[in-house]
């Protein structure tokens, strides 16, 4: 198996770097209850894939128990700390992953070029939602797919709850925040048709409700350039 790749680009570009956060990040008790959405996501995997903020690895057993036919995985992490137990989770797991620094919002990806985008909890923390969303847009195929997992602002007085929180757990949780619309982001976007969204019964306050989906970049759809 080959190293898997880092790109260049220093931490200080983009300003990430929450080392106390990676370095607690694999004892938070969450990965009973989020095994099978993750297994979920990574189902019969096929083409070329990117995950997007792939923190200290996670999903990439996963994508190993779960890949069909060839595969070529790619993801990004700006966070070196994180990217660091990424790079050692892709060895222990053997997966052969193109591991990159880079941010959602400025992907170093040409157009077109993935049959698949994952993002499993990652909107929460990107800085600008709205330009990590086209910039997935843009390096998915037509009638390629994105599937998501993430947890989301809540009605009622939980939402209350999270508006009062968001401020701390930003700071305490490395940057993810409470409050994110994602679901109405991604179902609004025009270029993507959806094909099932599921509200899960997991998630813990303040981190829930937790949503899980698939969206597919429309065939008819011309991006702007």
């Amino acid at each position: 198996m080959s190293e898997p790749n880092a790109q260049t680009t220093t931490e200080e570009n983009h300003g990430i770097s929450h080392p106390v956060f990676a370095a607690l990040y694999d004892l938070v008790p969450q990965s009973s209850l989020l095994a099978p959405h993750r297994e979920s996501l990574t189902r019969e995997l096929s083409g070329r894939v990117l995950e997007l903020g792939c923190g200290t690895g996670d999903m990439f057993p996963f994508v190993v128990d779960g890949a069909s036919g060839d595969l070529e995985y790619h993801a990004i992490e700006p966070d070196p700390h994180m990217r660091k137990r990424a790079a050692r989770t892709a060895r222990e797991a053997g997966l052969e992953v193109d591991l990159r620094d880079a941010r959602a919002e400025s992907l170093p990806y040409p157009d077109d070029s993935f049959d698949v985008v994952i993002s499993g909890l990652v909107f929460c923390t990107v800085q600008d939602p709205d330009a990590a969303l086209e910039e997935v847009v843009r390096v998915l195929k037509p009638g390629g797919e994105v599937r998501f997992l993430e947890h989301v602002h809540a009605d009622g007085w939980r939402g209350t709850g999270q508006d009062l929180l968001n401020p701390v757990w930003k700071r305490a949780a490395g940057g993810c925040q409470l409050t994110r619309e994602t679901v109405p982001q991604f179902v609004g976007h025009e270029a993507l048709a959806v094909e099932e969204i599921d509200r899960l019964e997991i998630g813990v306050f303040p981190a829930s409700p937790v949503v899980r989906g698939r969206l597919r970049r429309r065939r008819d759809m011309i991006l702007d350039p």
